[in-house]
């Protein structure tokens, strides 16, 4: 874009913008501001215009979704797809693991879609990587350390610190914290909130059970002996998916929540309405964290203002499986 249609654009002169953008000359603080923001915009919409020509958005799952990821993907894409529709792109969704990431490759290097939406984030995540070093367009539905990468979450770390210290409040001193694969940044961050409100009330982390690996269907008959033999009063569990098992084995060997024993989750979903007592949980739009990154993305793909980073809200249910020490 020349100097004459930046000025048109932005209805100042051409001389203002060419003193706004060489840094020399008298200008007011705000004008400068205003016309290096619409530079950089521009900047950006012509670095990103060899990808954009399909208007198609793709969206990567992580492959054990249809195991282990419960309704927060369903909902998560949906709606990126409602936002995308609206906008009018369409979406096309892909899965990769961590060592592979071969469905992402062929989207980006056919030149399938514009941007990529991943839905998942890993410590030295190689679909990032690989998505930096190629320089495409790129979002999140989490939190990474990249720079460039457009990312919308929850702030799953408070989330974990909120629940964690309303249990304390109730009364329970003796947690077990049931987390799935620590690879994951989300579960990074809730294990840190967990801690946190552990610290801040005085109570040690090393006299809580804390089990950090994939919950094996096998082996929770087990895992229920043992928190139960010492001494558990609450068991916070990462999502939904282990939740539903935590509380389908406690129920089938008898034992009564939360008499003998508490639950609470860190993700609710329509699965936990299932049961008797109603479960305490963190409650989060999956489906408005789906419109955010969408828009965000389409938005910085066609040269509007964007944002970088977007935290969401999220709200603790209380309800009876979590009812407090009598």
């Amino acid at each position: 874009m020349t100097l004459d249609e930046m000025a048109r654009e932005l209805g100042v002169s051409k001389s203002t913008v060419s003193r706004a953008l060489s840094g020399k000359g008298r200008i007011g603080e705000n004008t400068r501001k205003k016309i290096a923001e619409f530079a950089r915009r521009q900047e950006m919409a012509a670095d990103t215009e060899q990808f954009c020509a399909t208007r198609n958005l793709g969206v990567v799952l992580p492959s054990d979704v249809y195991l282990n990821g419960g309704p927060y993907f369903q909902e998560c894409i949906l709606g990126i797809c409602e936002t995308a529709n609206f906008l009018e792109y369409e979406v096309l969704i892909t899965s990769a693991t961590a060592r592979d990431i071969s469905g992402i490759r062929k989207l980006v290097e056919k030149k399938k879609v514009d941007g990529i939406i991943l839905t998942r984030g890993m410590e030295d995540d190689r679909a990032i990587q690989y998505l930096a070093e190629v320089g495409f367009p790129t979002g999140l539905t989490g939190i990474c350390n990249r720079e460039g990468i457009i990312q919308v979450d929850t702030d799953n770390e408070g989330a974990a610190e909120s629940l964690t210290s309303l249990m304390i409040s109730r009364g329970y001193r003796r947690f077990a914290l049931v987390i799935d694969n620590m690879e994951y940044n989300v579960n990074k961050s809730r294990y840190s909130g967990f801690g946190s409100a552990l610290i801040k009330n005085g109570i040690s982390l090393k006299r809580q059970m804390v089990i950090t690996d994939p919950l094996k269907v096998e082996l929770l008959d087990s895992v229920i002996q043992e928190l139960v033999s010492k001494k558990v009063e609450c068991i916070i569990c990462g999502d939904d998916v282990i939740c539903t098992r935590i509380m389908s084995n406690l129920q089938a060997q008898g034992y009564r929540i939360p008499k003998d024993i508490s639950v609470a989750s860190l993700y609710n979903s329509p699965n936990l309405d299932c049961f008797t007592p109603s479960v305490t949980a963190v409650k989060v739009s999956a489906r408005q964290v789906g419109n955010m990154i969408s828009k965000q993305m389409i938005n910085y793909l066609t040269g509007e203002e964007y944002m970088q980073r977007t935290i969401m809200d999220y709200e603790i249910l209380v309800r009876k499986s979590a009812s407090g020490l009598g």
